[in-house]
């Protein structure tokens, strides 16, 4: 099969689109015609070996030259060919979704996934929107019910609202009653308040820091304010749920860790206010969950730019360089044989 592949950490011209050997499931798992995937920051990350210290820390994951797994990419949909002998909930022809996990994989025209960390796809979108789904959608709905505990008539602010994670959390906080504000650069006013944002802050023209405004939730997707400037806004028992950022220049020593340290050390000290980091791992119930929301209409996963599988190096480029606003799906599979650029 065709996959993309990395020997070493650098650059997008690292990742070469090449001829490896079909994965086989085992008795938990299931073989998928992979027809879409998505890119996140996560592939970033991995692909640059950045920040060095995750090559101390994530030992599975990153070795000290080249990443541990060869194939990059978590989220995908696709098609079920085969089942292992332990599988009850899935049979060949199914239509799934979901995220690999830390192996990745999501890269390949096939792929072997744990039962359960897959889920029925949504009937009414698009492979390449589901694929869009997993990650981001299991973030912001993590960061928006879990850590932020946000209630009907309570009010989020959602900086970096147009990127992946951010246009699902404006559509699930809306979908649990919440006002939403975003926070976003000028090119994307429009997007966020289509998604159904209350109000939209433009930060090229304001700074939310320095508004009158305090929130119940501040959901932090960027991290490119202090703790001070986030906490200031908040109301006095207001959450601060932090979430890292996407990608960076590059060889940093801490990244994003850096603040999320910083403020675990504050956290401690603050008595009324939550300080929360939030931990995304892969949850088969939060895709149940989102397929939901996506079935009823209340959420749909945006799609910026789509990539046929051996322009993914491209596909990683434009987010690193542009600054993409929602998801950027790579496009495997179709019926009619290997997907087209859209």
């Amino acid at each position: 099969m065709k996959a993309i592949v990395q020997d070493r950490y650098g650059a997008p011209e690292v990742l070469e689109f090449r001829e490896v050997e079909q994965p086989v499931a085992g008795p938990h798992d299931l073989l998928v015609r992979v027809h879409a995937s998505a890119v996140n920051a996560r592939d970033w990350h991995i692909m640059r070996g950045d920040p060095y210290m995750v090559r101390v820390i994530s030992p599975s994951v990153f070795g000290w030259s080249g990443p541990k797994m060869r194939i990059r990419g978590c989220d995908f949909a696709g098609r079920v060919e085969s089942v292992g002998s332990a599988v009850t909930r899935f049979r060949p022809g199914d239509d799934v979704y979901g995220d690999v996990g830390a192996p990745d994989g999501a890269f390949a025209e096939y792929l072997s996934a744990p039962e359960d960390l897959v889920e029925p796809k949504p009937n009414n979108v698009s492979f390449e929107q589901a694929a869009a789904v997993p990650v981001a959608g299991n973030t912001a709905l993590m960061g928006v019910r879990d850590a932020g505990r946000i209630q009907a008539g309570q009010h989020i602010l959602i900086n970096g609202s147009s990127g992946g994670v951010g246009t699902f959390a404006v559509q699930i906080a809306k979908g649990f009653g919440a006002e939403v504000t975003g926070v976003c650069s000028t090119r994307n006013v429009d997007l966020v308040r289509s998604l159904g944002a209350d109000h939209v802050i433009d930060y090229t023209r304001a700074d939310f820091a320095r508004g009158s405004t305090r929130y119940d939730v501040l959901f932090d997707l960027v991290g490119n304010r202090s703790l001070a400037d986030c906490r200031r806004v908040l109301k006095p028992n207001g959450t601060l749920v932090l979430s890292g950022g996407g990608p960076s220049r590059g060889g940093s020593l801490m990244g994003p860790m850096g603040p999320m340290l910083r403020a675990m050390v504050v956290s401690k000290f603050v008595r009324h206010q939550r300080l929360v980091i939030l931990m995304v791992t892969p949850n088969r119930a939060n895709l149940a969950t989102l397929r939901e929301l996506i079935e009823s209409g209340k959420v749909t996963p945006i799609i910026d730019r789509t990539y046929p599988l051996d322009k993914t190096p491209e596909a990683i480029r434009y987010m690193e360089l542009e600054h993409a606003r929602a998801k950027i799906a790579i496009s495997v599979y179709c019926s009619d044989g290997p997907s087209k650029t859209s």
